[in-house]
């Protein structure tokens, strides 16, 4: 496989001694569904030593419009996407030694990977975690590239700690939140544009070429025909508390994190109980003679009509067929206690 990334080679920013460099170094993805699914696909081609990708969900047919990665058999099979991005990028690229985890990235598991990461690349879908992201990236002083993407429209963001505005000064100054996929939809090209953006800056960051990256903020509408690139060098704020003069990384306290989230574009809400450890053998007898009841190595399906109830292994569930999350609860309890 010696010409395997000749063309690669070829571009004299890269050359030899970029791709080198690619070989050695660790990413992690936060997210493996649109963003992430590209995303990890165009790093493993490249050639990238390492690759770490947490996702908590798995794979829908709804997904596959986008989410390039997977097949209607990870669908019907409910794979985990995690478990599902690990067994295609293994078929593209061998060399890459690729580890996944079906968990919600939290800033213990976050705090521990980042010991020997490079970059944090952002695929996620909800602003809890970006912050949890953006307090551990500027704690331990690792580089993040931000991306979102909705309807035609995507943004993307490289915060450098002690250089960029972190995503905390940002938000105080600049509306980086607007519609989702549930309100507002999404197509493809917007997800591979916006990865395109994502994976450009990682490849800058691996060969360590930090003159060519892209100072401020980038944002486009396919389909209006519109970018923008805005400076936001002076969004740096000396008070930031993530960032500033004096940091406390606020998301990085157990307080200040989401137990109860509204998953975008499922009509679903995930719970996570601290308090409720129950093993899926459990819930399978808990549950049996109730409903429908499916059951694959990570996860254990449970449909009580209107709703579709998925518990996995680390203590999550998935409450599908509604985005309140008050109900949600109520028919959490309902079976779990």
């Amino acid at each position: 496989m010696s010409d395997r990334y000749s063309r690669q080679k070829l571009f004299k920013p890269l050359g030899e001694a970029g791709q080198e460099k690619i070989a050695k170094k660790h990413v992690i993805i936060i997210g493996a569904g649109a963003l992430g699914s590209v995303n990890a696909e165009s790093l493993v081609r490249a050639g990238i030593g390492r690759l770490t990708i947490i996702d908590r969900d798995y794979v829908e047919m709804s997904n596959l419009h986008r989410q390039q990665l997977y097949t209607e058999k990870d669908a019907m099979e409910g794979l985990p996407k995690a478990v599902a991005a690990k067994n295609r990028l293994n078929e593209i690229n061998s060399e890459t030694h690729i580890t996944a985890y079906v968990a919600e990235a939290d800033a213990e598991m976050l705090a521990e990977l980042v010991k020997d990461a490079d970059i944090l690349l952002d695929c996620t879908d909800n602003f809890d975690i970006r912050f949890i992201i953006n307090d551990i990236s500027i704690k331990y002083q690792i580089p993040w590239i931000y991306g979102s993407c909705v309807g035609s429209s995507g943004m993307s963001y490289t915060i450098l700690p002690g250089k960029t505005p972190c995503l905390n000064c940002l938000t105080e100054s600049f509306p980086i939140s607007g519609g989702t996929c549930d309100s507002s939809g999404i197509i493809a090209p917007a997800v591979q544009m916006t990865a395109a953006y994502q994976t450009t800056e990682v490849l800058k960051l691996l060969a360590d070429d930090h003159q060519s990256l892209r100072e401020g903020v980038l944002t486009f509408d396919l389909w209006g025909n519109q970018s923008y690139h805005m400076k936001v060098s002076k969004a740096k704020k000396d008070e930031c508390p993530t960032c500033g003069d004096k940091p406390v990384y606020p998301y990085l306290q157990y307080e200040n994190r989401t137990k109860t989230t509204v998953l975008c574009g499922r009509d679903t809400v995930q719970i996570r109980s601290p308090h409720i450890k129950l093993s899926l053998n459990e819930i399978e007898r808990n549950l049996e003679g109730l409903g429908d009841i499916k059951r694959n190595p990570y996860l254990l399906s449970f449909t009580y009509d209107p709703y579709r109830i998925v518990f996995f292994h680390d203590g999550r569930t998935f409450i599908h067929g509604t985005n309140d999350m008050n109900e949600a609860k109520n028919i959490y309890h309902r079976f779990i206690g």
